[in-house]
Parts: structure tokens; C-alpha cells; sequence
């Protein structure tokens, strides 16, 4: 499908606050993400290399030992089984990539 209306696609909530609607290409997936302000991603880890791209809001975010808040014009770049974990200081739009396919996510 070489055209896709986000609209159209369904939406999953991940964590609470963390509203997900995804596109799984051969290679990578996408998540567009509607954050709920002061919703927590807790510290994980996965073999995906990620993206963290924020549209609208400002979300803290920490990779390893290291944290910021970003915004929009700003991306985290998280390598392959690099801990992580992210909350929503206000409310956020954000658009992930990650490297390989998210199975777990379709």
C-alpha cells in the first residue's frame, strides 16, 4: 500500500496515556503516538534501534544514564538494547521509527 491516511488506521493504547496508531513497512515500523501529560513509559530495553521524534509538547526522555526534555525539532536516538523510558511533561504528539519491524506491535 504505497499511501496511508493515519485517520484510517485503528488505534492502540500501549501503555496508559500512550495512544499508538503504527504502519509496518518490510523493514521498520512507525508509531504515531498521542501522549497523555504525565504518562510514564517505564525503563525497558529491545533489540529495535529507535527514533523518538517530537511534533507538539515536551516529553523527558532518558537513554541510559542520560536525560532531557525534548521538543518539538528534537530527536532522541535510542541504539539496539540501550534502556530507555520517557514521560509526557505536557501533553505530546511524537512519531517513532524503529529498526527492525516491531512485531510485537502488529
Amino acid at each position: 500500500m504505497p499511501f496511508i491516511n493515519i485517520d484510517d488506521l485503528d488505534s492502540r493504547e500501549i501503555v496508559p496515556g500512550y495512544i499508538a496508531r503504527f504502519i509496518h513497512s518490510d523493514k521498520i515500523t512507525i508509531a504515531y503516538w498521542v501522549i497523555k501529560k504525565d504518562s510514564v513509559i517505564p525503563m525497558h530495553q529491545h533489540v529495535h534501534e529507535m527514533m523518538v521524534n517530537v511534533l507538539e509538547g515536551k516529553l523527558e526522555l532518558t537513554i541510559g544514564n542520560e536525560t532531557q526534555i525534548i521538543q518539538p525539532g528534537q530527536v532522541g536516538v535510542i541504539a539496539s538494547q540501550v534502556p530507555h523510558s520517557a514521560k509526557a511533561i505536557t501533553d505530546c504528539r511524537l512519531i517513532d521509527v524503529f529498526y527492525p519491524v516491531r512485531e510485537d506491535y502488529k
